[in-house]
Parts: C-alpha cells; structure tokens; sequence
C-alpha cells in the first residue's frame, strides 16, 4: 500500500517562533540539514507537511494517497526510529512523553495529530534527538553534525586537502568536490568538519570542530570558529562565532562575536555586530516567549541571539544576553535594544517604529536578487500574515 509521509507541526511550533513564523518546524537547521531533509535521506522525497494554513500554499501537503505516516517535525530520525516508525500499521502510534512521534492514518487530520486519533499507541523508549524550543538548535547542534556526518560521507571519499592547511584528524574531515579550503587551520579532533560543495574557507581561518558549512557559503580571512556551529547555503561569516546555527541566505561577514544563537534566513549582521551570550551575574537566561506573551526560563547559562527571517541590524549593534528579534525587524543605533524586538519593528535602543511591509519589500526583493531569487507573491503573503499576527507587539 502506498504511503505518504507528512510531517506535521504540533504544540512546540509556538515555543519555536518567530522562527516558525514562516516555516513549518522540520524546515529546522539543526546540524548540517533541515530536519525535513535528513528524513528526505532515510525516507526518499515524498515528504510534504501538516503545517499552518497561511504556510501550506509554500510548504503543501500531499493528499493523493490511502494512507498516511505522519511524523512529528520537530523530530530527528536515527536508523531505529526509522525501523519502529516503518512497522506502525494503520491506527498505530509511537508516543514519548505524551507526545505523538508518528502515526499512519487512512485520512489526515486537519490539525496536528493527537493521541486520542489512534486506537492503539506504543511508548517509545529510546532517546531522542528533538528540537522544542529554539535553544535547542545550537544546544543540540553538536550531536546534529555528528550524525549528518555519518550520513552523508557514508561510503564517500573527501576530496583531498590541500597541504596549505593545518589539519587535526583529518579523517573527520570531509570537502565537497568544488569546495576551497587553503592556509586555514582545521581541527577535528573535538568533532567533524563538513564543508559543502562550492563553499570556500579563506586563508587565516581557524575552525574548530563540530562543524558545517553550507553550499555556496564562505568563511572570510581570519575566521574564528568554534563548533559546534552550522553556516547554511549562501551564506558569508567572519569574526568570532561559537555554538551558532545561520539557516541559510544570510550574512555576518565582518568581525564581531556571534554566540550560542540562532539566525534565520535572509539576515545580515552589520560590521563589529557583537551579542552577549552570557548574563553579568551568570545567572539563568530567559528568553521572549511568543505563547507565553511574556519571558521564559531556558535553563540556560549561556544563550544569545535568535533572529527571525529577512531581519538586519546596522553595524556595531550590541544585543542583550537573551535577545529575541522578530520577522523583517531593522535594527540600528548606539546603545542595547530591547532584549525582544518584535516583527516588522525600525529602530534601536531610542525607540521603534513600525517598519511598514512595502519598504520591507523592497530591501527583500534588493537581497534576494543578489543571489538571484525572487520575493515570490507566496513570500509577501506569508510575511503579511506575519505582521498581521504580530501587531500587538507592535505597541510604539
């Protein structure tokens, strides 16, 4: 019989904004891929998504099937998950923490599966590896790069290293054919380096393992890099950055620190831009929680920046310990912002005003051209969605 494979959105999305203000959960980097694209490996490409109507017309679902395996978004696939998932027959679940992991269904909900939509359940009880709240992604980034290492140079051979580099374990150390690496200093000996296709490291860089860099990306000359880190497709990064996730399509090419934070796609990070990842007295960090309409404990000590889609801030911009900055924001100025800035809001530390979707626009459309894609009718209507959701942030 065949199947279709949905993966569905459920109560964690919320947590995850504004991150998932415009994706669904498994559009998540978390170590080299997307989570949606490492089931891609374990399951083939009919995978489509349960996620936000607004969403669907990007990110649709595929109906043309007689039954279902429907797979939580936020979660990781390993070989025995894979397998327990593979034997679930119709009406069955796999269930942790009274979470639905996956389920088959002979129709799909309108809603994201609960437990109650199937007749008979089971616990799994194996370790997870899961994404719930956006710290999560650089928290988990680490042990994310590790198995994407495996998977992907699975029965692969690196391309070889150039002898201008100094290199610590090389066998952890795999180049993609196109990639350029010379007079760096590579170390994996704390965890794997993968250094996609077309991407270049540049002379003086020192990286430290784990980590990833995506197609098309580049590392500037003299680059600071501790892993666990990930710098999606398209993107430029220099400076200092430690435990950081950038999705893709977004820029920090100069120096500055970057620390323990997530970036979304089409962001730029303004020349000597630098975050706090860590409180002056070390004590706990919260974060803006768009559910809660209010901060959150992250049990965390060290946690930074986590910047939604298409935002930027000007150089020499200083961010909070804890910053949480929205969809399409610009931020400029001398002095911190707020440690939560909400979407489409144009300012900095001496006040906001609301950046309107039309000049929001525009700067997308000048940067998403430059790497030859268009703002698309789908992408407005999603960002409008978005400003239209989040005007009771918007109180300046």
């Amino acid at each position: 019989m065949e199947r279709n494979y949905i993966l569905f959105d459920d109560i964690r999305r919320e947590n995850l904004l504004p991150l998932t203000f415009t994706r669904p959960v498994a559009e998540i980097r978390v170590g080299i891929l997307t989570i949606t694209e490492k089931w891609k490996h374990y399951l083939g490409d009919n995978c489509s998504f349960l996620t936000k109507e607004y969403l669907s017309e990007k990110y649709p679902m595929n109906t043309t099937s007689t039954e279902f395996l429907l797979i939580n978004g936020g979660v990781c696939p390993d070989k025995n998950l894979v397998d327990a998932i593979l034997k679930l027959k119709a009406g069955n679940a796999l269930i942790s923490e009274n979470c639905v992991i996956a389920g088959v269904l002979r129709s799909v909900p309108k809603n994201s599966p609960c437990i109650s939509d199937f007749y008979n359940t089971t616990i799994y009880n194996n370790s997870i590896l899961q994404v719930s709240n956006p710290w999560d992604i650089f928290r988990f980034n680490g042990e994310a790069i590790e198995r994407d290492f495996e998977l992907l140079t699975k029965n692969r051979k690196s391309e070889p290293i150039s002898s201008t580099n100094t290199v610590l374990n090389p066998a952890k150390v795999f180049i993609e054919k196109g990639a350029r690496v010379e007079c760096s200093i590579l170390n994996a000996e704390t965890g794997p380096i993968y250094i996609a296709k077309d991407s270049e490291i540049m002379e003086g860089s020192i990286v430290r393992g784990p980590f990833a860099l995506g197609e098309h990306s580049a590392l500037k000359m003299g680059a600071k890099i501790y892993g666990p880190t990930t710098v999606g497709p398209h993107s430029k990064v220099g400076g200092e950055v430690n435990n950081s996730v950038i999705f893709g399509y977004s820029n920090k090419a100069h120096d500055g620190f970057l620390g323990n934070s997530v970036i979304g796609e089409w962001c730029n990070l303004g020349a000597d831009s630098n975050n706090s990842n860590l409180k002056n007295n070390y004590a706990e960090v919260k974060i803006w929680n768009y559910q809660k309409k209010g901060f959150a404990k992250t049990g965390l000590q060290f946690c930074g920046l986590i910047m939604g889609d298409h935002s930027k801030c000007g150089i020499n911009t200083m961010f909070n310990t804890g910053t949480v900055v929205g969809v399409s924001s610009n931020i400029f100025g001398s002095g911190f912002p707020r440690n939560f800035v909400p979407c489409f809001a144009w300012g900095g530390a001496s006040g906001f005003t609301v950046y309107q979707p039309a000049k929001a626009f525009e700067t997308a459309e000048i940067v998403m051209s430059r790497r030859d894609i268009k703002l698309s009718d789908i992408d407005k209507k999603i960002l409008l969605e978005v400003f239209e959701q989040t005007k009771e942030f918007r109180n300046f």
